[in-house]
């Protein structure tokens, strides 16, 4: 796990915090007892649960000026993979028909 970085405020790496929060998700441990491993206060991994949740459920993206959900974004992304697909097929379509073409004249 990584480290906490200390200073006069005490802030927590990125990784740390998804760490203790994921640690304190598992069943076989409390969010208490990885705080206490963890040498923080129990409220702490509360507060970075709630977060990554909240974060989680209101991601958005911006794509030209309009907003899409996480999912919209999921399918819009899915929907550009297929199309570059189909571009590609339809190229090598081309230069095959031409091809094959060119051979009987």
């Amino acid at each position: 796990m990584a480290k906490k970085r200390k200073n006069k405020y005490n802030h927590y790496t990125e990784d740390f915090r998804r760490e203790a929060v994921r640690r304190s998700e598992d069943p076989d441990s409390s969010a208490v007892e990885v705080a206490r491993e963890l040498g923080i206060h129990p409220g702490q991994i509360y507060n970075w649960r709630r977060q990554y949740k909240r974060l989680s459920d209101k991601q958005f993206n911006n794509m030209q000026g309009v907003d899409y959900s996480k999912q919209e974004s999921e399918e819009m992304r899915a929907l550009k993979r297929e199309i570059a697909d189909l571009k590609e097929e339809n190229e090598f379509l081309k230069k095959a028909t031409a091809y094959f073409s060119k051979d009987k004249w």
